[in-house]
């Protein structure tokens, strides 16, 4: 015997309501986004005349992108982005992985005391200075790759990880140990390939990350052609005169004032996870929820 469930008037009422708020939220937190976008495409006479506020322009011109991408500042701190996310990405994953799944092995000697040392480590740091002197010492100042090293491994998505390790089928595992793999080979073969939602959610933390980069950017690098596009976005907002930033001839930044130039700078330094983020949304809330099942 079968039930069908029939809405009534008041929950048809309460989905319209829910959705409307929804609606409403989506709207407020993607309208500075799609009013920088705008801004970017318009002709600043006409954002003028209409007084800073323009929901679609009359006539569009991309002449903004053209001078930021003509510029050699901006692809140079894009592909430094660019590479500090896949390069420092892929390294965390590959670190972060091989630390967490031991741990996930309760059998593993001293496992309690590294989860505690870990976990210390979110609690209490050794602070910027000692981080910093960390840095010199090393030899990686003014380096790129003091944006990649220095937090190889994020305690949380450490956890995250070693809990999903945690919940996964052990009959699996010991069936690949009976066919003769070893633990790398079950890890490799086994247990990663099962692992993609978690892998994803991850991969994403640490790439917005890497992506957003801005603190080590200012401490670790004196040399301007290592800056990464945040940086070099927050150089630009601060000053007023963005030829200095961009080489761009006076001339030019006549017909195409600072601010139009801005507001491109922001799309591109925004628009490559804007695209990204869909293709991992669904791994994400799955990834994220499996990871947090156990404590």
């Amino acid at each position: 015997m079968s039930f069908v469930s029939h809405k009534t008037k008041g929950d048809h009422a309460v989905d319209v309501a829910i959705y409307a708020v929804l609606g409403f939220f989506a709207l407020i937190t993607l309208f500075p986004l799609y009013y920088v976008a705008i801004v970017s495409i318009t002709p600043y006479v006409e954002v003028m005349r209409n007084g800073g506020f323009v929901l679609w322009p009359e006539h569009m011109t991309f002449q903004a992108y053209k001078e930021i991408f003509s510029s050699p500042r901006i692809p140079q701190a894009l592909k430094i982005t660019v590479f500090i996310t896949v390069v420092g990405t892929t390294l965390n994953l590959i670190v972060t992985t091989l630390l967490a799944y031991p741990l996930s092995k309760k059998s593993v000697p001293g496992r309690n005391f590294i989860l505690m040392a870990l976990v210390f480590t979110m609690i209490f740091s050794g602070g910027i200075i000692p981080l910093y002197i960390m840095v010199r010492s090393l030899g990686l100042y003014n380096s790129i790759w003091a944006l990649v090293i220095p937090g190889m491994v994020s305690t949380f998505n450490l956890l995250i990880v070693k809990t999903y390790f945690e919940n996964l089928p052990t009959e699996v595992e010991e069936a690949a140990r009976v066919d003769g793999c070893g633990e790398l080979a079950t890890l490799f073969r086994i247990v990663l390939p099962l692992s993609a939602p978690i892998m994803a959610t991850i991969g994403l933390f640490y790439g917005v990350t890497h992506w957003n980069e801005y603190f080590k950017g200012i401490f670790y690098l004196s040399d301007k052609s290592l800056m990464p596009m945040q940086v070099v976005l927050r150089s630009m907002i601060q000053t007023p005169n963005v030829s200095t930033e961009l080489s761009i001839n006076s001339l030019v930044l006549d017909a195409l004032p600072p601010e139009t130039i801005k507001m491109a700078v922001v799309v591109v330094a925004t628009l490559p996870l804007l695209i990204i983020y869909p293709f991992l949304q669904k791994y994400f809330v799955k990834g994220a929820l499996l990871g947090s099942i156990k404590g």
